[in-house]
Order: C-alpha cells, then sequence, then structure tokens
C-alpha cells in the first residue's frame, strides 16, 4: 500500500472547534508537502498550537457551520 497517498481528517461534530469557524482540517504527505513549498513549516504551527493558520493558509480547513449536534470528535484516516 501506498501510504503517500493517504488522508487524514479530523473534526468534531459540532461544527466549531473552539472559538474557531472551523470544525476540523485534512491532511495528507501531498497537503504537507504543498505547506514546505510555501515556506510552512508544521512544526513551528504545533510548536505554536495553531494548527488553524497552517491549514488555512493551505486551504484546508473544513468548515460546515453549526450542526447542533454534539456527538463526539471524529478521525478519519484512508489508506488506499
Amino acid at each position: 500500500k501506498d501510504a503517500g497517498a493517504a488522508v487524514f481528517l479530523a473534526a468534531s461534530t459540532d461544527g466549531s472547534d473552539g472559538p474557531t469557524d472551523a470544525t476540523g482540517a485534512f491532511a495528507s504527505p501531498a497537503i504537507l508537502e504543498h505547506g514546505r513549498d510555501l515556506g510552512l513549516e508544521p512544526a513551528r504551527f504545533l510548536a505554536e498550537n495553531d494548527a488553524y493558520h497552517y491549514f488555512e493558509q493551505l486551504g484546508q480547513l473544513l468548515k460546515t457551520g453549526p450542526t447542533n449536534t454534539n456527538v463526539c470528535d471524529i478521525k478519519v484516516l484512508l489508506v488506499p
């Protein structure tokens, strides 16, 4: 299997994550590589607890708006 084609989603079912307008974000090796091509270092954003602005610059935030549910947080890893 090609782990380089894997995609990861972390999201919350209520439609927001803390004080932000995003419910989660998509990540994959290709997305991280694109970030590095733009001069974005994931480690710096992680150290600053600022994944929002990292994924915002990459266009990978998931924004659903309020869902009026709060079932759980969702983590999905797809490995083709």
